[in-house]
């Protein structure tokens, strides 16, 4: 099943050194039976963007309260068999056993430069836009505004060398 996983900068940095990315809790995000049913329409590639786009939120949580992080929201489109789905959670929330492997992923995505200031400014509020704050909501939209960079799993390390 490809899943997305959310990440950090540290968190790639650390899977280039050392070939292996855990997810946090083992939470990832995938097109789900759930997931599939919450929308009225849309096809696979719509409704796989759209649990990216949770992955990409998950990712702005990671960063929350972590102001040495690297500004920026990253997703690892990932192949794995030991999934779990996790509908109590929310529509795109699975489990996974075990760590990915470079050979794995499929994509990785991550934020621009120019998205650095609004997805700081993104993480310090994701909460409060949980909870219906309209002003973080604003906030949130503005960071999810920008689109995510794609990139080969082969280019990764000299992305992460140009940062």
């Amino acid at each position: 099943m490809r899943v997305y996983i959310p990440a950090t900068v540290s968190m790639l940095r650390t899977f280039v050194d050392s070939g292996e990315l855990t997810p946090i809790g083992g939470t990832a995000f995938a097109l789900t039976p759930a997931l599939r049913e919450s929308y009225a329409a849309g096809d696979t590639e719509e409704l796989e963007y759209a649990a990216m786009l949770d992955a990409a939120r998950a990712s702005l949580r990671l960063l929350a309260g972590d102001e040495k992080a690297e500004p920026r929201r990253a997703v690892v489109a990932v192949d794995m068999d030991d999934v779990t789905l996790r509908p109590d959670l929310d529509y795109s929330v699975v489990k996974v056993v075990g760590s990915a492997t470079m050979k794995d992923v499929a994509s990785v995505h991550l934020d621009t430069a120019e998205a650095e200031d609004d997805v700081r400014a993104a993480a310090d509020v994701v909460d409060a836009a949980d909870l219906g704050d309209p002003d973080a909501e604003f906030t949130l939209g503005s960071a999810e505004d920008h689109e995510l960079a794609w990139y080969a799993p082969q280019e990764l390390p000299f992305v992460l060398e140009l940062m």
